[in-house]
């Protein structure tokens, strides 16, 4: 069990909120929302194909990536103490929420990107995923998520400052 208590909250929602992760090693909301952020990215890899990014900043380059994939792992995998958990219900449904809200934007911003490419939407796509990770490690009080989440928005933004955009 992962210590998660639900406030006094009785009956199914308590089980559902507060389960143990013992059961599970896949935090299956985490999969879910990861699966959403990666849609768009692989249509746009697919669509265009000319889109290149110059990151010649080895550094920044690693940050991106090591943050992007730590970010994954802890999001989707409940690893050890670092399980998903919320602490109170209120941080359940800022978790569920906050996430859909982000997942919603990301792809009305991807669909208007795909209409007319801009600067702005770039970087506002750039920005969400990082954005979904911090939420999501702050409600689940995964700090190493949390850790991940601000070394990738670095190394994230300063990749999606380099991309040409054709």
């Amino acid at each position: 069990m992962n210590g998660s208590i639900i406030g006094g909250a009785d009956g199914p929602t308590t089980v559902f909120l507060a389960g143990s992760s013992d059961i599970s090693r896949i935090n299956i909301f985490g999969l879910i929302f990861v699966v959403l952020m990666l849609i768009p990215g692989i249509i746009c890899a697919i669509k265009l194909k000319n889109m290149r990014t110059e990151n010649n900043n080895k550094i920044l380059y690693l940050m991106d990536k090591l943050g992007l994939w730590g970010s994954i792992a802890f999001m989707v995998f409940n690893i050890g103490e670092f399980s998903f958990g919320f602490k109170s219900v209120g941080a359940a449904l800022t978790y569920f929420i906050g996430n859909a809200l982000l997942i919603v934007l990301y792809w009305i911003l991807w669909m208007l990107y795909f209409i007319k490419l801009s600067r702005l939407k770039w970087t506002l796509i750039a920005e969400i995923p990082a954005d979904i990770f911090l939420l999501s490690g702050i409600t689940t009080r995964n700090y190493p998520l949390i850790a991940l989440s601000v070394i990738f928005r670095i190394g994230h933004i300063y990749s999606a400052s380099k991309t040409k955009i054709e």
